[in-house]
């Protein structure tokens, strides 16, 4: 991974990490049919129109941001996806999973089911479900989607991991999590493990990170 020269005009554009295991097939069958735009990198705060020296430079903080090059794994890369809403939005799409945060007992079960708001068609209209993703998935017994049954969705639940801490994507209209019974996770001192889970529904481009806790029981 690097950085881009961004005085200049750069498209640098891979296939993802499933794209790479279709095209490794070899068999004819391998079309690029979709892809995605993301401003990761950007902070739009930065936007000054109050800059003295006019509005040719408003976003001269912004173009000098540094860019990072393309990498294959999607889930860490383009984590806030450009997405296309109809003529006339006001609002932007926004998530509501019932909670701010998560916090259960070793042991303990919970399901989420999501709901949309601002968004066309309803405050659940997301057909091609939610993505969620756990940060550690050592603190879970079970972490699994319901309510999608597409080859698509499939393919998009994967496990990944980052350093020592193993991530795991799943895909579905509801989540159910079961907390992990093992205590030697917890070590001699810890009372609490923290993971963070994050939601994005995969219409609307809406998405939402919360922090999860696991409370040991004495």
């Amino acid at each position: 991974m690097g950085y881009l020269n961004n005085q200049v005009i750069t498209i640098d554009a891979i296939l993802t990490t499933k794209g790479r295991e279709l095209l490794a097939r070899n068999d004819g069958s391998f079309r690029i049919t979709q892809f995605a735009l993301a401003d990761d990198e950007i902070d739009y705060t930065l936007y000054n129109p109050t800059h003295p020296s006019g509005s040719a430079y408003y976003g001269e903080a912004i173009e000098n941001l540094p860019l990072l090059e393309a990498f294959p794994e999607d889930q860490q890369m383009m984590k806030y996806k450009l997405v296309t809403l109809p003529r006339g939005t006001a609002k932007l799409p926004i998530l509501d999973l019932g909670y701010t945060a998560i916090s259960i007992k070793q042991g303990a079960s919970l399901a989420i089911t999501p709901q949309t708001l601002n968004y066309t068609g309803g405050s659940n209209n997301e057909a091609s479900g939610y993505s969620f993703t756990i940060s550690d998935i050592r603190l879970m017994n079970t972490f699994t989607a319901t309510g999608i049954q597409t080859t698509e969705a499939t393919a998009a639940n994967v496990t990944t991991t980052i350093g020592t801490n193993v991530s795991k994507t799943v895909v579905g209209t509801t989540l159910s999590l079961t907390a992990t019974t093992l205590n030697t996770l917890f070590g001699t001192t810890n009372a609490a493990l923290y993971a963070t889970l994050t939601v994005t529904g995969r219409d609307s481009g809406a998405r939402l990170t919360i922090p999860v806790t696991v409370n040991k029981i004495s």
